[in-house]
């Protein structure tokens, strides 16, 4: 089957251009996120799919259907598009039921297949008891579900979230993010999410498109995006805790040295001698060893001081200076048993294929 294909121009007054490039699978299960910060054209892309954005130039298929096609004139409405459309905010009917929410875009059913629809989604998303309720009279999870049973009723082609969990408190937030895929997952059809949460993208998509002031940045499974940034900007919207300037000294088979402020780190090759380059390193994988180094010599055992400790739960977050700025998030257990305080020398131990290079242009001459 042919899939989602997108391209398509949004302007809007005082010059803000919005293009948006996108390809999909368009059948089967599948979480694609388009990721970044607020105001950088997210949304305008996911309601320009829905066909509730009009651009100007561009053209939008799906499988075999052409949804907008400027040059032809062709610019299919949302209901012809068969899109479910989940509002950031939920957009319930205050004034209907829980069930009567659930069932509102399904009033082209008989009443028996009406009911039954809305039965199978009440029983599915846990809602049978509060079926006779109004939205203010049930927790924001809950709302969450009822809107979310009401994007699926009509059984979509194609379900579009916009920031599905950006209305709950933390805690809530947090466990709904669990759940949240293994919902979608039984419904079988591509699933497009707009989020400006790391941990959101990370739990829920497969695929990722990085997006800044209207333009896509960075597209790929979501584990490469994360760990392989292509560039210092996607580095530090993806949450790289460790970015800074560095310069390859050294090329040996397989792996390269790199000068980063006093220290030396060794990386898998990529780049020559010479090449300026932005190192990048995730600090989950900086391991914190004591000063012991009487072990055989290994590559990137870097001496150094704690200069800051964070602690969030079981997790702490950890400031040093190896001869440049490094984070690492360390277990409570292990930060206890290490005896982490300010100004304690410490060893960080980094493997090479952790260390990620993205080459810098060079200075005009």
């Amino acid at each position: 089957m042919s899939p989602l294909d997108a391209q398509f121009e949004l302007r809007y007054p005082g010059g803000a251009v919005i293009r948006a490039q996108l390809r999909r699978p368009a059948a089967g299960f599948s979480v694609t996120a388009l990721f970044g910060p607020s105001g950088c054209g997210k949304t305008s892309v996911l309601r320009a799919l829905a066909g509730l954005e009009h651009p100007p130039r561009g053209r939008i298929t799906f499988a075999e259907d052409v949804w907008l096609d400027t040059q032809l004139g062709i610019d299919l409405s949302p209901q012809r598009r068969q899109v479910g459309f989940l509002f950031q905010e939920y957009a319930l009917f205050p004034h209907l039921t829980v069930e009567r929410n659930v069932g509102y875009g399904l009033r082209h059913l008989a009443a028996r297949a009406r009911q039954a629809r809305v039965g199978e989604l009440l029983a599915r998303f846990g809602l049978d008891d509060l079926q006779g309720r109004l939205p203010h009279q049930i927790s924001g999870g809950q709302q969450q579900r009822v809107a979310l049973a009401r994007a699926l009723a009509h059984k979509p082609r194609l379900l579009l979230l916009d920031e599905p969990l950006a209305a709950l408190d933390g805690p809530l937030r947090e466990e709904l993010r669990r759940e949240l895929r293994s919902l979608l997952v039984d419904f079988d059809l591509p699933v497009i999410l707009v989020t400006h949460d790391r941990q959101e993208a990370l739990t829920l998509a497969d695929h990722l498109l990085v997006m800044n002031q209207g333009t896509v940045l960075q597209e790929g499974p979501v584990s490469e995006v994360f760990t392989r940034p292509a560039t210092e900007q996607v580095a530090r919207m993806v949450g790289v805790e460790t970015v800074e300037p560095g310069r390859i000294v050294h090329c040996s088979p397989g792996t390269v040295t790199v000068q980063v402020g006093t220290a030396r780190l060794v990386a898998v090759a990529g780049e020559e001698a010479g090449a300026e380059v932005t190192v990048c390193l995730r600090a989950a994988e900086v391991e914190l060893t004591g000063l012991d180094l009487s072990s055989a010599p290994q590559a990137n055992r870097l001496p150094g001081s704690v200069r800051a400790i964070r602690a969030d739960g079981s997790i702490w977050r950890v400031e040093l200076d190896c001869g440049f700025r490094l984070t690492s998030l360390v277990a409570a257990p292990a930060a206890r048993r290490l005896g982490l305080e300010v100004g304690q020398p410490i060893v960080a131990q980094i493997d090479p294929a952790a260390v990620h290079l993205i080459p810098r242009p060079s200075e005009p001459g």
